[in-house]
């Protein structure tokens, strides 16, 4: 019984309190500062620790669980390439690190509208190459990432195939942001965080006029053909409900492994949930199981 009722006064608190900010009426700046506020919410384990560093010329957080089992997931957050930070995805990080049993690395890319397109794909290539050149092994590397970072991750899977690079051994997505035109949004009778007006205009911030179906830019209008399993995580009631099934959609017709899973009565990356709410956890131990599973020696 607690569950639901926790359920249901994450979903209230986040429409009353999260989604007006993230609209038109107030500038990117105090939206940042807000969201830094409001993910305090989302803490990592106790049995999780922190360390920054740098590859690739790029800032990293490594969250490092203390019963590790091997392996390394490049975590890309969310905030629609405008906001969010290594920092704000602690908690998610942390959670993930644990219940996979791997290094949860987090970059801090570069962000829009200070560095469009394609500055969030650079760092994340500089990050990959960086470890490779480190002499990890690609097949003992996982992607993951929430919202815009879901999508970034699909997009670094798409550059590493086109630029010869060997892949990773996985793909994970909670939330994805595939299509950065929003021609085919879902329309839920409750959002409880995002507003399509705001995830547009941080969409046009990002491509700084590179057209919004640019592959690379809305990795499910590109060529996923050769990409490492997938695995997506989305809730019924977010606007990117047809991101993440178009994905999945258009990753199987490329006879990429894939799997969906839709939670139901669930919002945007309802995963940042993992210290309150249980079905939070399981969808991250799934994604732990999924990583562990495709993690090669």
């Amino acid at each position: 019984m607690f569950q639901p009722l926790l359920e249901a006064g994450l979903r209230g608190t986040m429409h009353r309190f999260v989604k007006p900010v993230l609209s038109r009426a107030f500038p990117l700046s105090v939206q940042r500062r807000y969201t830094r506020e409001a993910y305090r919410t989302s803490y990592p384990p106790k049995d999780v620790s922190f360390a920054w560093e740098d590859l690739g010329d790029v800032p990293v957080l490594r969250a490092s669980p203390e019963d590790r089992s091997g392996g390394t997931v490049l975590y890309f957050h969310g905030g629609g390439y405008v906001m969010g930070s290594a920092n704000t995805h602690r908690g998610i990080a942390g959670h993930l690190a644990k219940l996979s049993g791997c290094d949860v690395l987090v970059p801090d890319y570069r962000l829009a509208p200070e560095h469009p397109f394609p500055a969030a794909p650079d760092d994340a290539e500089a990050v990959y190459l960086a470890l490779i050149n480190q002499g990890v092994s690609p097949g003992s590397i996982a992607l993951a990432g929430d919202s815009a970072g879901g999508g970034l991750s699909v997009v670094l899977a798409m550059r590493l195939r086109d630029h010869g690079h060997p892949l990773p051994s996985s793909v994970t997505c909670f939330s994805p942001w595939t299509d950065l035109s929003e021609k085919d949004l879902y329309t839920p009778e409750c959002e409880p965080v995002l507003h399509a007006a705001w995830t547009f205009k941080a969409a046009k911030m990002y491509a700084n006029g590179v057209p919004l179906t640019h592959p690379l830019v809305s990795p499910v209008y590109g060529d996923l053909s050769g990409l490492p399993p997938l695995l997506i995580q989305v809730g019924s009631q977010e606007v990117l409900l047809n991101d993440a099934r178009r994905l999945a959609e258009a990753a199987k017709q490329e006879h990429v492994e894939t799997t969906l899973e839709i939670y139901n009565n669930l919002w945007h990356v309802f995963q940042v949930h993992a210290a309150q709410l249980d079905r939070a956890r399981d969808a991250l131990a799934v994604a732990g199981r999924h990583i562990r599973h495709h993690l090669q020696a």
